[in-house]
């Protein structure tokens, strides 16, 4: 059978178009953008990679609050240029199409508000290390309750 005759399908077409990544550089999130983009490869999809992190909100009231924040907010800057390098020197290695994100917030609400803009078909994420997240629910548990796309977690 070739392409285009009822029942066949082509190679690679079949899969997702956008894959949305959570990265946070550790090592489930790292295995889990490596899983993203190799399915991507694939699967000719582009990668959309997210970092969200947190800028705490300090009370105006405490000592050097504009000091911290803007300490805070540099630290933020350049952890996310690290991760946008190291996620672009990959996508190059690999071949594939990929946008890096860097934003604040609560990174299942800015997880969800991306994958809406972007249109992503599945998302991929590293499962959580932390204990805690077994009593109280892991952004990978609330992506998965949330139904609205593929979650892959990737321990």
């Amino acid at each position: 059978m070739t392409s285009g005759e009822p029942g066949t399908f082509e190679l690679g077409t079949d899969g997702p178009t956008t894959i949305l990544v959570g990265v946070d550089g550790s090592v489930t999130s790292l295995r889990a953008a490596w899983y993203a983009a190799g399915m991507a490869r694939r699967q000719k999809s582009r990668v959309v990679a997210v970092y969200v992190g947190s800028l705490a909100s300090l009370s105006a009231a405490a000592p050097n609050a504009g000091a911290i924040a803007a300490a805070r907010a540099a630290a933020f800057d350049e952890y996310a240029a690290d991760l946008r390098r190291r996620a672009e020197q990959g996508a190059r290695e690999l071949g594939i199409a990929m946008t890096f994100v860097a934003t604040s917030g609560d990174p299942y609400l800015e997880i969800c508000r991306l994958a809406g803009e972007v249109r992503a078909d599945a998302i991929f994420v590293g499962a959580s290390t932390k204990t805690g997240h077994r009593l109280v629910g892991s952004l990978a548990i609330r992506l998965v309750r949330a139904g609205k796309w593929p979650v892959t977690v990737v321990p």
